[in-house]
């Protein structure tokens, strides 16, 4: 079914957008949302200034988590106009700490306004987890 242990791909969905995004462990989970996300708003880094920011998050469940963490990173790029390429994430019960590293935005194509909890459900999988997620654009 799924040709890698991690990854997202794009789906068309009729108003907003919409990813697949599946991963051994919750933590990778996350980075590959992340990483999909910016591969929907065709989001480019600086190559200097690296910049390492600490994310600590608490949500109602797993769910919570996944937008809590994706709307964190939209309101980074909204607020300072950084995004993100590396992830340290450990998830304890409905508890999030990251270690993000990224850069100032060069170039971005798209803009995602927000991640929505439409139809969002966490599904465990014979290979870990798999969840759909749609963005507001």
């Amino acid at each position: 079914m799924l040709k890698h242990n991690a990854g997202f791909k794009e789906l068309e969905h009729t108003a907003d957008v919409a990813l697949e995004v599946w991963g051994p462990t919750m933590e990778s989970l996350l980075e590959q949302a992340a990483k999909g996300m910016y591969s929907i708003t065709q989001t480019e880094l600086q190559e200097q200034k690296r910049t390492q920011m600490e994310i600590h998050l608490e949500a109602l469940d797993l769910e919570g988590l996944l937008v809590d963490f994706l709307n964190e990173l939209l309101y980074l790029g909204e607020s300072q106009r950084l995004a993100f390429d590396e992830y340290k994430i450990t998830v304890n019960d409905k508890n999030l700490s990251a270690i993000i590293t990224g850069a100032p935005v060069k170039r971005q194509v798209k803009e995602i306004k927000a991640v929505t909890y439409h139809n969002l459900n966490i599904h465990k999988t014979e290979n870990g987890l798999l969840v759909r997620i749609v963005f507001d654009v």
